[in-house]
């Protein structure tokens, strides 16, 4: 018999869907929340048969239970965990420890390929293009390097799997990776995907009203709550509002935090480490701690929101020739205009801050960050013009 204990996410689901199309019926698979793999370890190392291969996928084991399965692996038990987080690279000094966060090219994993490839190595199933289709769509996502290649495909199937249940998805998807040349959507589930999208656009429009500004440990992050769209909600205000260093979405309900970035700088994995959490540098997570609740909610209950740039203007627009002007909750005024030699100056309130920027956005970004400015309508900066005789 096989057991495998993986996430409840697409990667650890998918790993399921690949351990049933190599094992079949002798494949006992248990979806399980972060906080819920120790549990399930400890008991399969005290009542499960010791005969049992032993699979962990996209999950790591507390301190506790990497003793008692290195203890078992020497007794003669078999076991192999198979993680693509950087938090969990320790695991390598094991023998039945295989993580890896990317391989030699740069190209990053998921739980799903490393586990995929562990049985075309093992001879345990054969690599076929359907398959190797779908472990990519879910490396992609699972990866974030979908949003950079704009691969719509890997985003439906996450919210494919979010919209049907774990069993459905399950039988679904194994059902078409048995019988197909090719992975593909049925024609049901591209009308349910395009439904989806516009109630996911209802409610980013919604929640990014709500999107508060917080200075944490150097860093600027947006905090937003939110119990549904987290990938898709953290991508989009990540890349509404670049001069965050990253978002984190609250959810009081499920006792969890979600943090996504869009830049490259950040690792999140390294401030979800800080609450007990991990994952990957542009998305991570942890559950909700005092700490954490402390930090991200009691301190940003009483600031206002991000006001949202304005959207329909024809003159007063980003990185124009003439400049732009820029309000705060203050009732400040801010004209960023440019210089000679491309550099750019900022006006508060008709008097010139002494500093340069190299470019607009530069500009911006410091504006944005020390004082939550937005960019003012178009009447707005006629006014301007009109009252410090710029016309």
């Amino acid at each position: 018999m096989f057991k495998l204990l993986t996430h409840n996410d697409l990667d650890g689901v998918s790993c399921g869907i690949l351990a049933k199309l190599a094992f079949g019926k002798k494949a006992q698979v248990r979806y399980n929340a972060v906080g819920g793999i120790d549990k399930e370890v400890a008991f399969f190392l005290e009542k499960g048969d010791p005969e049992t291969f032993l699979f962990i996928t996209d999950l790591s084991v507390n301190e506790e239970n990497e003793e008692a399965l290195e203890a078992f692996h020497q007794a003669g038990g078999r076991v192999k965990l198979l993680d693509h987080h950087k938090t969990a690279l320790h695991f390598n000094r094991y023998e039945w420890g295989h993580v890896e966060v990317e391989d030699e090219r740069g190209k990053l994993k998921s739980a799903a390929s490393i586990f995929y490839e562990y049985l075309i190595e093992e001879g345990i199933i054969e690599r076929r293009a359907v398959i190797s289709d779908y472990i990519e769509l879910v490396r992609q996502y699972d990866t974030w390097e979908w949003e950079k290649q704009n691969n719509q495909s890997a985003r439906r199937l996450n919210a494919l799997f979010y919209l049907l249940s774990i069993e459905i998805f399950e039988e679904k998807m194994i059902e078409r990776l048995m019988d197909s040349e090719h992975f593909y959507f049925a024609d049901l589930e591209k009308e349910i995907l395009k439904m989806e999208d516009e109630k996911i656009t209802r409610y980013i429009r919604r929640k990014r009203r709500e999107l508060v500004q917080l200075k944490v440990g150097g860093l600027f992050a947006g905090v937003v709550h939110a119990e549904s769209y987290h990938s898709e909600l953290g991508n989009e205000l990540g890349k509404e509002y670049p001069h965050l260093d990253y978002i984190i979405i609250i959810n009081m309900g499920g006792r969890r935090a979600g943090f996504r970035t869009i830049h490259d700088h950040i690792d999140l994995s390294e401030i979800a480490a800080q609450f007990g959490g991990g994952g990957h540098a542009k998305a991570s997570g942890c559950i909700l701690t005092e700490a954490l609740y402390e930090q991200y909610v009691t301190h940003a209950f009483l600031i206002e929101p991000l006001h949202e740039d304005a959207q329909r203007n024809r003159f007063n627009i980003k990185n124009a020739k003439q400049g732009a002007l820029y309000r705060n909750g203050e009732g400040d005024e801010f004209f960023l205009h440019p210089i000679k030699e491309s550099r750019w100056l900022i006006e508060e309130n008709g008097h010139h801050l002494d500093r340069e920027f190299e470019n607009y956005f530069a500009a911006e970004k410091y504006l944005k960050r020390t004082e939550a400015a937005w960019l003012a309508r178009d009447e707005e900066l006629v006014n301007y013009l009109h009252q410090n005789r710029r016309y």
